[in-house]
Parts: structure tokens; C-alpha cells; sequence
């Protein structure tokens, strides 16, 4: 028997369109079409799909309120379908708050060039969620006073190359394994800069890390987190008014400072230069074949250049294995490199690739990942 899955949209094209394409994948199976939020929450609980597609804007009941109520009452992997506008980033990054663990462009076009490539990504998202051996929700972000932010006046210095998936156990051990709820003890190695890298499962998981750190951070924060060009901006800002740190889209010519994290603006590349004392930012198109615009790859490599060992590297949550290539540049010139563990990830596809490697030396509960990262950087 296949994937179930319940298609909610108030357009009968759309709901016809997205049932059609799952259902031409045999591991798939349309259990269900729902027209508006109210119907969706009363068909999960009846129908229990393995994975519910949701549009946003919907009458009778909205799709945020939706996940909120099924997040509540049965729990199910949610992919939210979204404009790439202004309106529609905010709302999607509302839905991925309220529960819902990832999403799409609700224009085809806009997920893929190629018509039969962007079929194929949607029905390989919809797998991935739907074959997570245990679902729970996804971890929520602490709700964060904002700002009255004293900046430290550390900077410090920062340049350039680059290119799997599975499911859900939290632990922090010298070797990645399975569970604990300890964190990770410091090593006394001093750093200069802290990276992070996620795609899937991210917009929450960097919340949930960011929020805990403090406004005098001792060093520039470099975030790499797959999504569109439309959305990262209202995440920066988002980010920014719920963190003591400072958070900002970043852009050429951004002089690294202690304190401030940077994010990478979606369909673009991170680069990292020197300047003066100081390193500072280059932001590029990048190569057209590249598969991930920003690259996690790109940016550690990047980092490897310029700081060699001195950096904290981190991949959280994410599907595929963009960070890996980089992160063993990275380890290879003395970098400290850590994984997100399988219990918390909404998709253990980029933390394990650097895990199976042997390129991460912890693997780390997104629960305990702020405190472990103070614990083990916060000294300048």
C-alpha cells in the first residue's frame, strides 16, 4: 500500500492537478480532497493520511489555522503550497511555526524549470515526509523577547567552492549516535566564526538556535538555508525582531561583525573575502547547474579559505547532503564539525551525510544545540 496522502486546495484545477501527480507515482495514494481548512481538519482525523498537502489561502478556514487545529488533534506531516510573494513568504513561515514541516511554489514553474523535474520533486518531498518512521511535531521555537540589543565590538575575519535522505532519536556523544539529552562539553578551542547550514525542517530549527543566543555573541554567524529568493528577506526580518543577536539578509560588501548573523539571500551564493583586518561578503549568482542557490557547500568552502580551522560548523535538518563536501574542506584544515541528531530532524538527510562520513564529531539534539554552541564558542 502507498503513501497516504490528503490533497487540500480550494481550486478544483489545483486539487485535480496535485492528485494527478501523486497518484501517477505507485508509492502514492490520494486517500482524500479537501476544499477548504474545516474540511481538512475533520478528513485527518477520519481518513488518517501519512501526508496532507495545504494550501494557504482558503475560505471557511485558512490553511494556518488548519495546521494549527490538526497539529492539536492528529498530528501529520504537513507541505504547504505558497506564493512566492512578500504576502506569501510570511505566511508560510507562520504555517512552518504553526507545525506544518515543509513547502513548495504553488506555481509548477517556479519549483523547476523542467515540467517532469518538478513532478518528480514534488512527489520525492511527499515520499520523504511520509516515510519518517515515527512523526511528532516539529520542535516549536521559544517564543523570544526582542531585542535591547548591545552590540559587542569584537569583528573578526572572514572567502570561496562547492555540490540523501532519511527520517527521526536526541544525544550528544564524541561519537554521533542516538540518544541523550546532555550537552555537549567544550573542547577550549578558540573560533572566529560560527556557521550553520539546513534546509528542510530549518526556518524552526534556526529559530529555535538563534533565539537563545545573546546579544553579545562573540563572533559573526554565516546561515545557509535552502528557500527561495522571495522568502529570505521576511525570514531575515523575522528572525531579527525575535533574536537578541542582530539577523540580516546578507549582502557584498557586509563587513563581518561579533553578533550579527548573516543569511544567505535565496537563489544567490555566500561567498566569503578578505578586506582589510576585516572579512566581509561577496554575494554571487553562482553557476546555473548549481542544485542548491544558496549552497551550503558553497559557503563552508568558502570559510575554509579564509579561517581554516577556526570555525564551528553546523548542519541541521535537511534533505539531501549539500554541507558535506564542505564540511570535510573544513575538517580537513581543523574545523570542529557538528550534526543535528535523527530524533529532532524533521528530514535526516543533510545532518547524515556528514554523520555517515565520519565528517561530524557530535550529533546534537536541536533541543540542546544553542546551549551546547554557547558552551563550546562563547569564550572570544
Amino acid at each position: 500500500m502507498g503513501i497516504k496522502v490528503l490533497v487540500v486546495d480550494d481550486s478544483s484545477f489545483f486539487r485535480r492537478r496535485v492528485s494527478e501527480i501523486v497518484s501517477q507515482d505507485p508509492e502514492l495514494e490520494v486517500v482524500g480532497t479537501a476544499v477548504n481548512g474545516a474540511e481538512a481538519v475533520k478528513l485527518a482525523a477520519e481518513l488518517k493520511p501519512q501526508v496532507i498537502t495545504m494550501d494557504i489561502e482558503m475560505p471557511v478556514m485558512d490553511g494556518i489555522t488548519a495546521v494549527k487545529q490538526i497539529m492539536a488533534s492528529s498530528p501529520v506531516p504537513i507541505l504547504m503550497f505558497s506564493s512566492l510573494t512578500h504576502d506569501g513568504a510570511k505566511a508560510t513561515l507562520d504555517a512552518l511555526e504553526a507545525g506544518a514541516l515543509d513547502f513548495l511554489p504553488k506555481r509548477f514553474e517556479d519549483i523547476a524549470t523542467n515540467k517532469d523535474d518538478a513532478i518528480a520533486l514534488l512527489q520525492q518531498r511527499i515520499k520523504t515526509l511520509g516515510r519518517r518512521r515515527l512523526f511528532r511535531p516539529a520542535v516549536r521555537p521559544s517564543t523570544a523577547t526582542a531585542k535591547p540589543r548591545t552590540t559587542s565590538a569584537q569583528s573578526s575575519a572572514l572567502t570561496r567552492t562547492a555540490a540523501s535522505n532519511k527520517p527521526l532519536q536526541p544525544q550528544v556523544t564524541d561519537k554521533p549516535t542516538s540518544r541523550s539529552t546532555a550537552v555537549a562539553r567544550a573542547s577550549g578551542k578558540k573560533y572566529k566564526a560560527l556557521l550553520i547550514g539546513t534546509s528542510t525542517g530549518g526556518p524552526v530549527a534556526l529559530q529555535k538556535v538563534l533565539t537563545q543566543l545573546p546579544a553579545n555573541y562573540p563572533h559573526p554567524i554565516l546561515l545557509i538555508q535552502h528557500m527561495p529568493a522571495a522568502f529570505t528577506p521576511t525570514f531575515a526580518t523575522r528572525l531579527n525582531s525575535l533574536c537578541k543577536i542582530e539577523v540580516k539578509e546578507a549582502q557584498t560588501g557586509d563587513q563581518l561583525r561579533a553578533g550579527c548573523a548573516y543569511l544567505a539571500p535565496g537563489g544567490m551564493q555566500m561567498m566569503l573575502e578578505r578586506s582589510g583586518s576585516f572579512g566581509r561578503i561577496k554575494v554571487l549568482a553562482g553557476k546555473p547547474e548549481m542544485n542548491y542557490k544558496p549552497s551550503v557547500d558553497i559557503t563552508f568552502a568558502s570559510a575554509s579559505k579564509l579561517f581554516g580551522g577556526d570555525v564551528l560548523a553546523v548542519v541541521l535538518t535537511g534533505m539531501g547532503a549539500d554541507g558535506r563536501e564542505g564540511a570535510r574542506m573544513l575538517k580537513s584544515v581543523g574545523a570542529n564539525i557538528w550534526a543535528q541528531d535523527e530524533a529532532s530532524c524533521v528530514v535526516y538527510g543533510m545532518p547524515q551525510a556528514v554523520t555517515n562520513a565520519g565528517i561530524a564529531t557530535k550529533s546534537i539534539s536541536i533541543e540542546q544545540m544553542a546551549e551546547s554552541i554557547l558552551k563550546e564558542t562563547a569564550h572570544g
